[in-house]
């Protein structure tokens, strides 16, 4: 029995699953075909040397070879539809799967020449979910990524001096969220990764858990820092997060800090293959309520614990399996997942711990190796 034909048109810079069935870098838009078990690739000229030394497992075909056939064949302005319709017809194929995500209007152009495009539900190449051995590595790397920027951050908290009104000055000028930022990113670059958005969220912002964070930070209040770089060699993602107070903190801060700690360690110990994942959320969530500490909307705001505990990690920086109240995946060795509790209340402040583990045969593997110390 034949295997269905594959398709997928896109760059590797924003498509992921371009970038796992490829392994190479590109900006723009190119074509991926699986036909009875073989790889191939459309490129431009540009890319064609490329392709062929870092796209082994893939013939590399030239785009413009193409478009000179249907030049000749009467086609006035050949596009990508007609070159693809051109690969299929010469296969005798006259139909792909192609990702739910697919391009409508190239879908249609398709269909105009005679290709049937079905889009493929839920995941299209549902083997990223389990990772290999050497993208835990991957992973691994970019982790590190994450660490060396956020112990830059550190460093220059650490050295950071306290003004009027408990604002923090770094070399005699304010430092600011967007400038702690700044370094982090700034060394995560030079260790070849791209950061994007980093959270450096000080006080109150830090009780909107995507808050990026912006003005003076301040002393004894916690700063909730959340890394999440990408390798810029191998796309794959790192995803970190401290909680951190420059100066003392409050026994409130101290109490909601533990407690988020404790949280993170009984998710681990519940992370077994077999294990749904919306059971560890829900012990995370009950211990939370035994230390009383609820979760409850109060002025419009959200306030307690109300995201999810964790979520895959790889090419994309949230993959599934998801930890969360409504998921119903279980675990399953491969699995790479972030363990994310955090408790946040506008009259303290936000706590957030992050690490990430790998599922083994016999249980959660911490690849994260950063210390965990709320006063810097």
């Amino acid at each position: 029995m034949k295997s269905r034909t594959l398709l997928i048109v896109a760059d590797t810079e924003r498509d992921a699953d371009m970038l796992y069935a490829v392994g190479m870098f590109a900006p723009d838009p190119f074509v991926y075909l699986r036909i009875n078990g073989r790889q191939y690739v459309v490129v431009t000229d540009l890319e064609l040397d490329r392709a062929r030394v870092e796209i082994p497992h893939c013939t590399a075909i030239r785009l413009s070879r193409y478009q000179e056939q249907l030049r000749q064949q009467g086609v006035k302005n050949p596009g990508i539809a007609h070159v693809i319709a051109q690969v299929l017809r010469e296969r005798k194929i006259n139909s792909a799967v192609v990702p739910s995500s697919f391009p409508c209007g190239l879908a249609a152009e398709l269909h105009r020449l005679g290709i049937r495009v079905k889009p493929k539900p839920g995941r299209f190449f549902p083997e990223r979910e389990l990772k290999r051995p050497e993208e835990v590595k991957k992973i691994t790397a970019a982790l590190v990524m994450a660490e060396v920027g956020l112990a830059e951050a550190i460093q220059v908290l650490k050295r950071a001096k306290v003004g009027r009104n408990n604002k923090l000055y770094f070399n005699a000028i304010p430092l600011t969220a967007e400038r702690l930022r700044g370094v982090i990113e700034s060394a995560i670059a030079q260790a070849n990764g791209q950061a994007c958005r980093t959270i450096v969220a000080c006080g109150k912002q830090a009780c909107n858990p995507h808050e990026p964070g912006y003005g003076v930070l301040r002393a004894n209040e916690p700063i909730i820092i959340d890394v999440f770089p990408r390798s810029q060699k191998t796309g794959y993602y790192g995803d970190i997060t401290r909680t951190v107070v420059k100066g003392h903190a409050s026994e409130a801060v101290r109490k909601l800090y533990d407690t988020v700690r404790r949280a993170q360690q009984i998710a681990f110990d519940k992370m077994r293959p077999g294990t749904r994942t919306c059971e560890v959320h829900k012990a995370v969530q009950e211990f939370f309520e035994q230390q009383g500490y609820k979760t409850f909307r109060r002025n419009g705001h959200m306030q307690g614990f109300f995201h999810g505990t964790g979520h895959g990690l790889g090419l994309e920086v949230h993959e599934p399996p998801r930890i969360n109240a409504y998921s119903t995946e279980r675990f399953k060795p491969g699995h790479v997942v972030t363990v994310e509790p955090g408790l946040y209340y506008l009259d303290i402040g936000g706590v957030r711990l992050e690490d990430v583990v790998f599922i083994t045969r016999t249980g959660p593997r911490n690849l994260t190796r950063f210390e965990k110390v709320l006063e810097v």
